[in-house]
């Protein structure tokens, strides 16, 4: 009973908690290549948090429908990931003077999101993309594990 209730509360924590590994050099200097990040599944996030996001392929969108938020850990897996800083959500005011494409609202429509890279030169986010649908969020990071350099 005791191990039922462990493999039961094990694939719950799964379904809430992912670990992915930076890849590149977009958020640097605040996350580097190889560095270890815990994402908490679905959390609504805020301006200027960092969260994790499926990757378009180039400026073409997107291939498969969005994963369902209670998607099974192989599922999130088999996605492609990359991680940004959250700058604006549905109803901000579009933030001017950043060169973001296809923007031309007054406020970010319902349903999106104005994602950045910390690093602009090395950075595919809405300066190149524009808006980011929501429903592509996996999540908010949580906590960071640094490769040691």
């Amino acid at each position: 009973m005791i191990a039922e209730k462990a493999r039961i509360a094990a694939a719950a924590l799964t379904r809430r908690l992912v670990s992915v590994t930076v890849e590149g050099v977009s958020m640097e200097p605040a996350f580097q290549d190889g560095d270890q990040v815990l994402v908490i599944r679905r959390r609504r996030p805020r301006p200027g948090q960092v969260v994790v996001v499926e990757s378009p392929f180039g400026k073409q969108g997107w291939r498969e429908p969005p994963l369902p938020s209670r998607a099974a850990p192989s599922l999130v897996a088999a996605r492609r990931w990359m991680i940004k800083r959250v700058v604006a959500l549905p109803g901000d005011t579009v933030p001017r003077g950043l060169g973001l494409a296809n923007v031309s609202d007054e406020r970010v429509p319902a349903g999106m999101v104005v994602l950045l890279g910390d690093n602009p030169s090395s950075s595919f986010d809405s300066r190149e993309f524009g808006y980011f649908p929501l429903v592509r969020l996996l999540g908010s990071v949580s906590l960071v594990s640094a490769v040691p350099r």
